[in-house]
């Protein structure tokens, strides 16, 4: 290790944004530790990363003690279920990680005195009834309703990680995340892409839900990660929203994935799950300013090397 590099802990390591996370960390020289359950997580997203010398996998579950011996200079906490499906599947687990998980991780930054960096999400505005969505909005949330799990979770953990900050003078970051995309998404997660590229690349009928008028704002993977970089180095303690504006209907969004796969599937329509957010838009004023971030892949580019992924799973699956 050089002078310059870090100890870092990732936790949800081998998931989808966890794995890129390390990448990274790994490719810049510092020391990581990453930190997974494997309950949505795949070890095959950081099989890579196993033979490096500055690379360490431990299976733990971070609603339980936290402890990695020696210095740690900097925390991401990105361990949780992270989609409808995981939430109908996992409540309790989706509840416990955002709650007793991050109390231990803001415990242990404590005793270590490390900066500690917490993914919350746009789903914390909930069905927002502001458009576009900035970091000074409160959001629209049903406490007890199905996606409620995952929203009220994350809106803890912000609150918490808060009152750590301000009374423990811990050194935190909260990282809003809106729809971040790109390899490494399962499959049958349940999320629009994966769902919509699973069925265009197997012929079947696309299923949106609603009339496809709802709206996302989908951001590639490798913007997000330089946006969750220049916060975790900066002096902003209060919330950043990272996402592209770039809003789409779903149903537009749903025929840009059939053309990309030049499939023949139709598109039909089943009825909205309960509290699904009928708009969903990032307003980046605060990472354009604060760290001077702005995403630099556009959706038709991202979105080509996301389907290529998925072909591969296909190619992997059919051997």
């Amino acid at each position: 290790m050089s002078a310059d590099s870090k100890r870092i802990v990732v936790t949800g390591a081998a998931g989808f944004l966890g794995s890129h996370l390390c990448d990274r960390f790994v490719e810049e020289g510092h020391d990581v530790i990453g930190i997974d359950n494997l309950l949505t997580g795949n070890l095959a997203n950081i099989d890579h990363l196993l033979p490096q010398s500055n690379f360490q996998f431990c299976h733990h579950d971070v609603s339980t003690f936290v402890h990695v011996p020696g210095p740690i200079d900097y925390i991401l906490h990105f361990a949780s279920p992270a989609s409808p499906i995981d939430y109908l599947q996992l409540p309790i687990q989706t509840l416990k990680v955002s709650s007793l998980g991050t109390h231990n991780l803001l415990g242990f930054a404590k005793s270590k005195r490390a900066r500690i960096l917490v993914a919350s999400t746009s789903e914390v505005y909930g069905d927002p009834l502001e458009h576009p969505q900035t970091e000074d909005y409160w959001g629209n949330v049903n406490p007890v309703g199905p996606r409620g799990v995952y929203d009220e979770a994350k809106r803890f953990q912000e609150a918490l990680t808060m009152a750590y900050h301000n009374v423990h003078d811990i050194e935190t970051r909260i990282v809003r995340i809106f729809n971040t995309y790109g390899p490494r998404m399962r499959l049958n997660d349940g999320r629009a892409l994966p769902a919509f590229a699973r069925q265009a690349l197997e012929g079947e009928d696309i299923t949106v839900f609603g009339d496809g008028s709802q709206t996302r704002s989908f951001c590639y993977v490798d913007d997000l990660m330089e946006g969750i970089h220049r916060l975790l180095l900066s002096d902003c303690s209060d919330p950043v929203n990272i996402g592209n504006p770039d809003e789409v209907t779903i149903k537009d969004f749903a025929e840009e994935v059939v053309a990309l796969a030049g499939s023949q599937s139709r598109i039909i329509f089943k009825p909205l799950p309960v509290d699904d957010p009928r708009q969903r838009r990032p307003d980046i004023s605060r990472a354009r300013e604060l760290l001077g971030w702005e995403p630099q892949v556009p959706r038709s580019e991202g979105l080509e090397r996301t389907m290529d992924y998925f072909r591969s799973l296909g190619a992997v699956a059919d051997d």
